[in-house]
């Protein structure tokens, strides 16, 4: 015991065991070209088109809010998992994290929101108030501020024959005020984005 004691001082106190201690070096950190930081803006416009907001997998990581008169995206560190799909869906480049714009510019990617707005009939009372409260309505139909329900066959939705209908679902922007307006929960937007390659000549 003692003589094994002995031995491992011995090795320890060789000059080139006690450089090797004090000299120690890790190598550098470098970030793979893969890497993915927490998205930050850009600087560029935001247009509230809120295609961020729909693409985020986690909940309340991204809010746009109206700072200062504009438009910002607001990132939620602790609840942003750096995926960095808000960057990649953003059509105005507002909001960039490592090489994700380089690369979607070098592969021509472009990202297209849809929208589908679908009304549980079972649910829904016919109260009208998801019609009144979408502000695309309100744009279209100016009446519906002091009649209380739309008159035009160009709004989203609006009642017809005692049921509420969606009539134009390719003018919704997302927003999800009628879902959140719904006082029974009869009404779901989804959100689905589509990938696709932009033809050299438009970029």
């Amino acid at each position: 015991m003692t003589h094994s004691i002995l031995l491992y001082i011995k090795e320890i106190l060789r000059p080139e065991s006690i450089r090797m201690f004090f000299c120690a070096k890790t190598a550098p950190l470098i970030l793979p070209k893969h890497f993915r930081g927490f998205p930050e803006t850009t600087g560029r416009e935001c247009t509230h088109c809120l295609a961020c907001m729909m693409i985020c997998p986690s909940d309340t990581a991204i809010e746009v809010l109206k700072i200062k008169g504009e438009w910002t995206p607001v990132i939620h560190k602790g609840h942003c998992v750096r995926c960095g799909l808000c960057v990649e869906a953003c059509p105005e480049n507002v909001l960039d994290c490592g090489r994700i714009l380089d690369l979607q510019r070098r592969d021509r990617i472009a990202f297209y929101p849809e929208f589908f707005i679908t009304i549980d009939p079972t649910l829904c009372k016919r109260c009208g108030n998801c019609s009144v409260a979408c502000p695309v309505n309100k744009e279209i139909d100016p009446t519906l501020a002091g009649s209380g329900k739309p008159v035009s066959d160009e709004v989203i939705m609006r009642i017809v024959d005692g049921e509420m209908r969606v009539i134009h679902p390719e003018k919704c922007t997302g927003c999800s005020t009628c879902e959140l307006t719904c006082a029974n929960n009869a009404i779901r937007v989804a959100r689905v984005v589509q990938a696709t390659q932009v033809p050299e000549e438009l970029t």
